[in-house]
């Protein structure tokens, strides 16, 4: 099959590699469209950071999978050849997903909703769950909490914003001003244009931050926008948690996530889909064969919404 292998000076080239074959409780995925994400540049760029390769086979990354389902291993019961599935496999272990195949767990991918196409399908599972996991799962959004999503025109950001709006939220966001039309459209109830406005000095009181910015100073001045009790999340690194003095005498609490696969999440996520609550927004597409291109793309802050590289 073709992949997009990783070669030792950070390029990406189109290969002939091994069609994978699914083992128990595996099912194998004929693969129509991968997205990109931060953490597949970054790899890319600087190396293994999870130490999760295997520094003998070929480095393919991508961890976004949409398609059809081609071949079920033994014990599989939740799908059968012909289904449309979606998910994030394995991460942040490898799952190779820059390629025409790709193996998965069963329960680490979800039924794709029939109102998505496959490159919608293909561009939502890492951001989604990084969204759900944070908003949901961590942050506990709830019925009239108020949200600072920064970075909100992102891959993570847009669909973050929507989930905690749809669970009843009022929302903040953080984007430059030509996203801004857009992002109330998504129903964000408030922006802030980063470039030309102090967030901590319009969005205060906050119950709670989402940070999928980064950065030590970024966070400390997050910190500011909280009301005593508040809660912050920073997705991009655990380095970036302000001291526990700050926190202490702010009285905020704050903490990092990795995203993990979880078809339960996955299935909500497809339910919101069908409900007409949720929206992903595609920035652009490029074939497999110039998925290098969408990293140069991404890496210089691109458009709103995900990349996704086209398979097939």
């Amino acid at each position: 099959m073709h992949a997009i292998v990783r070669h030792d000076d950070g390029s990406l080239s189109q290969q002939q590699v091994d069609r994978p074959t699914p083992g128990p409780t595996e099912v194998l995925i004929k693969n129509a469209a991968a997205g990109i994400n931060p953490v597949d540049w970054k790899i890319r760029a600087n190396g293994d950071a999870f130490g999760t390769f295997d520094a003998a086979r070929p480095m393919i990354l991508g961890w976004d999978v949409a398609g059809e389902v081609v071949e079920v291993g033994a014990g599989v019961t939740r799908f059968e050849v012909g289904d449309r599935v979606f998910g994030m496999p394995r991460f942040p272990r490898p799952a190779e997903a820059y390629a025409e195949y790709v193996v998965a767990g069963s329960r680490e991918v979800a039924r794709t909703p029939a109102a998505l196409s496959d490159i919608e399908a293909g561009a939502l599972p890492l951001a989604v769950l990084t969204a759900w996991q944070a908003v949901v799962d961590t942050l506990h959004i709830g019925e009239g909490d108020r949200l600072l999503v920064h970075a909100a025109s992102g891959g993570v950001g847009h669909l973050a914003a929507q989930i905690a709006k749809a669970r009843g939220a009022e929302v903040w966001g953080t984007a430059s001003a030509k996203n801004h039309d857009a992002l109330r459209d998504l129903g964000v109830d408030h922006l802030i244009d980063y470039r030309t406005e102090r967030f901590e000095e319009i969005a205060v009181d906050m119950d709670a931050v989402l940070d999928l910015v980064g950065g030590s100073e970024h966070a400390e001045r997050s910190v500011k926008s909280l009301r005593r009790g508040g809660r912050l999340v920073v997705v991009p690194g655990g380095d970036a948690i302000p001291p526990a003095s700050m926190l202490d005498d702010a009285g905020v609490s704050a903490t990092w996530i990795l995203v993990e696969p979880d078809y339960a999440s996955l299935e909500a996520v497809a339910a919101m889909i069908e409900a007409g609550s949720l929206r992903v927004v595609v920035g652009d597409t490029r074939p497999l064969d110039r998925l290098a291109e969408l990293h140069e793309i991404g890496e210089t802050g691109g458009p709103m919404g995900k990349l996704v590289a086209t398979i097939g």
